[in-house]
């Protein structure tokens, strides 16, 4: 079964990236899957109650990899960190079969409650780099988040990601964009300045 996973998790690599060249490349220079492996020797530790055990493994990880990925994350299969540095997944985040995430994403609470307070990510979600989803929202299956995209709050569009992919396109959010505008213009406008056309 251990050994089927791991044939599994190097096929994954050699699907979702076309730089891969051989075994040896896979096996010593993708810091995603190293992450991935050591996140699940953290995982039973986690689930034995060790959990102090359970996070100097994760911490490990996070230092050979820049990988962060806390114990308590549930992780479906065939999932893959495409060059990994910054990427950061939360205790109670939950990731479905066959996401991939580029560098930088983060996976993130909004609450100091014990609870549910990470995002689920469902099958099939591309999550660009940079991204950050933020509380206990769902990403529904398929979707895709831009890179620089940040995600606040549930909608519907996310849920019904299968037949409307969220494909989000900003370094921010549209209303968090406008608002932002907004704050600046007026404050340039209060300083005296004058509107000149951008050349």
């Amino acid at each position: 079964m251990v050994f089927k996973t791991i044939r599994e998790d190097i096929r994954t690599v050699f699907r979702k990236d076309p730089a891969a060249k051989n075994l040896v490349e896979v096996l010593f220079c993708y810091p995603g899957l190293h992450a991935l492996w050591l996140h699940r020797i953290a995982r039973l530790f986690y689930r034995m109650r060790l959990r102090t055990i359970a996070r100097m493994v994760s911490h490990m990880g996070r230092h050979f990899t820049g990988i962060e990925i806390h114990p308590g994350a549930r992780i479906g299969r065939r999932f893959f960190i495409d060059h990994g540095m910054g990427v950061v997944i939360g205790e109670t985040a939950e990731i479905g079969d066959d996401v991939l995430i580029y560098q930088g994403v983060v996976l993130g609470g909004t609450s100091l409650a014990k609870k549910k307070r990470h995002p689920t990510i469902g099958n099939g979600v591309v999550i660009g780099t940079q991204a950050v989803v933020l509380g206990p929202i769902t990403i529904g299956e398929r979707a895709r988040v831009g890179a620089g995209s940040v995600v606040l709050k549930q909608k519907s569009w996310i849920m019904a990601g299968s037949l409307t992919p969220l494909q989000m396109q900003s370094s921010l959010s549209l209303i968090n964009m406008k608002a932002w505008n907004r704050g600046w213009f007026k404050s340039k406008t209060r300083k005296g300045s004058t509107s000149k056309s951008v050349r």
